[in-house]
Formats: C-alpha cells, structure tokens, sequence
C-alpha cells in the first residue's frame, strides 16, 4: 500500500461547495479524504507581522547596539560610552 501524501490549502466554504483559494494540483475525479479546520481570521499572523509591529519600538540606551555585551553581561564598557561615564 502506497504511503499517502499529504497537501494543506485553503478553501472557502459558499454554502455548497468547498472552493479552493489557490490552483491545487489533484487528479480529477479522484476520490480524496478532506479533513476540515476552520481558520480564525482574527488573531491569526504571520511570524513577519508579529515582528513588524515590534520593530522600532524597544525603548533602551542610546549606546545599546554598541554595548550590548554591557548590558547583557555586564562587561565593562568599551565604545565611546565608557569616556562618558
């Protein structure tokens, strides 16, 4: 017996048909077994949007990206920084 092969894609439901939102490559007139998942359109995002709404909003010293190793580790300062303390 053949190993099945697994495809996940979208659909939407109008009522009487399952219609898939993107080209799917199946064999016509194949029988298949569909399992059905509902996706919350709300609350649902992508890893790039997650981190776009973050991006430029941490709030830290002037000097972070250049003492980083400071404030992480604790390290003695080593850039510019450390002539002004």
């Amino acid at each position: 017996m053949a190993k099945a092969k697994t495809k996940t894609l979208h659909a939407v439901f109008d009522g009487e048909v399952l219609r898939p939102e993107a080209a799917v490559d199946l064999e016509p007139n194949a029988r298949y077994l569909v399992t059905i998942e509902r996706k919350e359109e709300s609350g649902e995002q992508s890893l790039w949007d997650v981190l776009s709404r973050f991006s430029g909003t941490v709030e830290g010293p002037e000097d972070w990206s250049e003492e980083h190793d400071h404030y992480v580790y604790g390290t003695p300062r080593r850039g510019k920084s450390a002539k002004m303390i």
